[in-house]
């Protein structure tokens, strides 16, 4: 995916991949230069990490879909939780501010990612918004990944959880479609379930065994952000979840996100391409 997207080697990663012969890349041996930069990607990311544990800040990824309603869910939790945590948000996307610029309407920090043609966030993208993050003030931060099914799971962002969200729309079978993603969840959030009436195809035990077949032990909740049912699981989880990583903090220890490594194996990956000569 990421080799027709363009977001293997872009921007900061020109800096980063710049290979001490330049004819390499040429000659057949761009796989290096991946390698590289997901070694620089994992790197900056345990910076960003021990950023976030000197100011016991737990990071959320969410990942998902286009669609999905990950927005939705952080109006919704930041709307619950208002007052009891202190929260702010690191948005992702291709194009515009929109996201982001539905959460500071709620009086949250919100920056904005704009990734141009890249179907993922990485770890440097990240550490360049942290400059407009009061970290100190903070005790979450959620990042919202740029909607899609594949790419996100592979890079460590340095965060500490994955949320994914499959919505009731997109079908039940989603985690054996993409189970790359799936795998890497630590909670998986079935979304839009105040649809469900309306989509008799949908099955809530089809998606559990779904992702149950992917041999993980993440936690499944059903919720609506539009009725806030189910959205109590939720805000519980991550109390408990925020409780366990100061616990860990105290010990000197953090919390690493489940990356899918799988994910990272396809990103070095050079397809081969095939030309089948026309036919008139």
């Amino acid at each position: 995916m990421c080799t027709d997207c363009g977001c293997q080697i872009r921007g900061h990663q020109q800096i980063l991949a710049k290979p001490s012969k330049a004819p390499d890349i040429f000659l057949g041996r761009p796989e290096r230069i991946l390698q590289g930069l997901l070694q620089k990607n994992d790197q900056q990311a345990d910076q960003n990490r021990q950023q976030f544990d000197r100011h016991g800040v737990l990071v959320i990824n969410l990942m998902s879909s286009p669609g999905s309603g990950k927005t939705a869910l952080l109006e919704a939790t930041l709307k619950a939780l208002k007052g009891e945590l202190r929260m702010a948000v690191i948005e992702g996307d291709l194009e515009t501010e929109n996201d982001a610029k539905r959460i500071r309407a709620l009086g949250i920090t919100a920056y904005q990612i704009t990734t141009g043609t890249a179907c993922h966030l990485d770890a440097h993208m990240v550490a360049q918004a942290l400059d407009h993050l009061p970290l100190k003030d903070l005790d979450v931060l959620f990042i919202e990944n740029v909607g899609n099914l594949v790419c996100p799971a592979s890079f460590d962002l340095g965060h500490h959880l994955n949320v994914t969200l499959l919505s009731v729309t997109e079908g039940d079978d989603k985690p054996q479609k993409y189970p790359v993603m799936f795998r890497a969840a630590d909670l998986l959030l079935i979304t839009k379930t105040d649809l469900l009436p309306y989509l008799p195809e949908f099955s809530m035990a089809r998606a559990t065994a779904s992702q149950r077949a992917l041999a993980t032990k993440a936690k499944l909740f059903p919720l609506s952000a539009k009725t806030s049912e189910g959205l109590s699981s939720w805000t519980d989880w991550m109390r408990r979840q925020r409780a366990s990583y100061q616990a860990l903090l105290e010990k000197g220890l953090s919390l690493k996100p489940r990356v899918a490594q799988e994910g990272k194996a396809l990103h070095l990956e050079r397809p081969e391409i095939t030309f089948k000569p026309l036919t008139l």
